[in-house]
């Protein structure tokens, strides 16, 4: 299955609603940090989607759960 830029932003947008950043630094979430970073990289490869089994287990998990709740 691909996870689309667009589909990524949604799941870091429910992540940082659920883990805001925090702070006098507004240091971002572990939860949207994991995530950003493989936006990140989809920029910069620009790649439009990205197969979901190729990323890190971290960010596969939170994609999954933001799935689940979608669904829920």
């Amino acid at each position: 299955m691909d996870i689309t830029l667009a589909d990524l932003e949604q799941a870091i947008n429910h992540w940082r609603h659920r883990r805001p950043s925090t702070g006098e630094e507004r240091a971002l979430s572990p939860e949207v940090n994991i995530l950003a970073k493989v936006y990140a990289l989809m920029i910069f490869h620009q790649q439009k989607s990205i197969a979901l089994e190729t990323i890190e287990p971290a960010a596969r998990q939170l994609i999954e759960a933001w799935q689940q709740q979608l669904a829920a």
